[in-house]
């Protein structure tokens, strides 16, 4: 922590000489307090550490795409109070994982722009639209004036349904697509100019929660991306709202795959009162009548025990599988609280690997 305070005593230093700081994407951020990933506990300890420098970031590093850039700037009074209160509040519903988003707003009439924000206490900030790489990569566009023919083609090469019509990166004129341009040449539009075949655009902030823009995205089939300095700085499309879905989806299935395999293991082997032995001893008021009833960490106190590792049956380290539980507990935990910034590849394939090797465990076992 020496040097991230070094660090910070050098960005306020700069900022009260006057100086603008080189700005850091998110994941340099995190990495100077050892982190890879957002989430309540690492943006509190960031926040603290920001506020006792009077410090803040823009945008705010918690909502930001991880790879964007961050500028550090000064710290008001009211800025420092509003984050101890948000600190505060997040601790405090940290263990709820029940949201309520507000449904955006959306409309048939085709010259409606849409855009939306999410207010209010049940507000998710986790998933913002703006966190997505789709929505952080600025999009291929051409001008009102540029011809069809070049629009085609890009749309062509770069295998889009739509372009952006754009005069400049804030001033967004329209969008043309196949579902415009088929029409119009089916009534033998004659013109040659892209301003001839487009329609109204749709558009979101960048701070919009990913849920609430569902809606709007699967109506329109894409979204174009506005940042807080107005700028459009990408365009977000049906496929990627499923790439993001599945990467969202995936871990709580290996995980709940994992969790049957170990249920299987443990099934029928133990009476109810060696389960209960296994269960947190704080917790006396649990009903727990067959190894449904335990948690993954009780899975782990159960098979902790060597005696109780044998009535297993199988030929395994018992050292060995219960560091890669317990592995899989801690990747499970991040999960289970909605990390807002996804497991790295190595923890998904840690999911993964031991997914495929409890499945030939199982082959192996049904076959003696």
């Amino acid at each position: 922590m020496t040097e991230v305070r070094s660090r910070l005593e050098e960005i306020a230093d700069e900022i009260k000489q006057g100086k603008q700081p080189e700005p850091e994407t998110v994941r340099t951020l995190l990495g100077w307090f050892g982190a890879q990933r957002r989430g309540y506990q690492v943006n509190s300890l960031i926040e603290r550490a920001l506020n006792r420098y009077r410090i803040k970031t823009l945008p705010d590093f918690r909502y930001a795409y991880i790879d964007s850039k961050i500028n550090f700037v000064p710290a008001t009074s009211d800025d420092v109070a509003s984050a101890s209160s948000d600190s505060t509040e997040s601790e405090s519903t940290e263990a709820s994982t029940e949201v309520t988003t507000e449904a955006p707003a959306t409309t048939t009439e085709p010259v409606t722009v849409i855009v939306t924000t999410v207010g209010g206490a049940l507000e998710d900030p986790t998933y913002r639209i703006g966190k997505l790489a789709a929505a952080n990569n600025p999009p291929v566009s051409v001008k009102p004036n540029s011809s069809l023919k070049e629009a085609i083609t890009l749309m062509l090469t770069h295998d889009f349904s739509q372009l952006p019509v754009m005069q400049s990166e804030r001033d967004v004129k329209g969008v043309i697509s196949w579902a415009s341009i088929g029409p119009r040449l089916a009534m033998d539009n004659k013109a040659e100019s892209v301003n001839h075949y487009m329609e109204s655009h749709q558009e979101l902030s960048a701070d919009v929660s990913l849920f609430a823009a569902i809606g709007v995205i699967v109506e329109h089939d894409y979204v174009l991306i506005r940042d807080a300095q107005k700028k459009i700085t990408g365009i977000v499309t049906t496929s990627d709202l499923s790439l993001q879905f599945h990467q969202l989806g995936e871990p709580f299935l290996l995980i709940g795959e994992i969790e049957n395999h170990i249920r299987r293991l443990v099934d029928g082997k133990f009476t109810t009162e060696e389960l209960k032995a296994s269960c947190d001893p704080g917790d006396t008021e649990r009903v727990v009548e067959n190894v449904s009833d335990l948690t993954f960490g009780e899975y782990l106190r159960l098979l902790q025990n060597p005696n109780n590792w044998e009535r297993l049956g199988i030929a395994l380290d018992r050292k060995v599988f219960i560091e890669k539980l317990d592995k899989i507990r801690q990747i499970r935990n991040d999960v289970m609280h909605f990390d807002p910034d996804g497991l790295s590849p190595d923890e998904l394939e840690v999911l993964r690997s031991f997914v495929q090797f409890l499945q030939k465990l199982r082959e192996i076992t049904n076959k003696t």
